[in-house]
């Protein structure tokens, strides 16, 4: 039984360290969305206060941020796919699992800076 849960842990090693990889670049969409959704979104709801020094208005975000999103999901779902077949888990636990993988990069940087 040992030996069978070592191959499961060695089989999840390629996808956790693709994912740490794809994190990094992975800062700037996360930081995007977060950058939208703070100044419009929340702010209109009153949860956040908008960047004083923001006065361009919603549309170049999006027409920043939409494809920088797009690709880097893509990206994102491209590189994991052929990795989730390696891996001996279901695809309820390793899509979220790589998510959250790839969002360490970011909430260590939220932490440390």
């Amino acid at each position: 039984m040992r030996a069978v849960t070592g191959r499961r842990v060695r089989a999840w090693w390629p996808a956790v360290v693709a994912n740490l990889l794809l994190g990094v670049p992975g800062v700037a969409p996360v930081w995007l969305v977060w950058y939208l959704a703070v100044n419009w979104p929340l702010a209109a709801l009153g949860w956040t206060r908008r960047e004083p020094t923001e006065n361009d208005g919603v549309l170049p975000w999006l027409l920043l941020g939409t494809p920088v999103v797009a690709l880097y999901g893509l990206a994102w779902w491209l590189a994991n796919r052929p990795l989730r077949r390696r891996v001996a888990a279901a695809g309820r636990l390793y899509w979220p699992v790589s998510a959250l993988v790839a969002l360490v990069p970011t909430f260590t940087l939220m932490i440390v800076l």
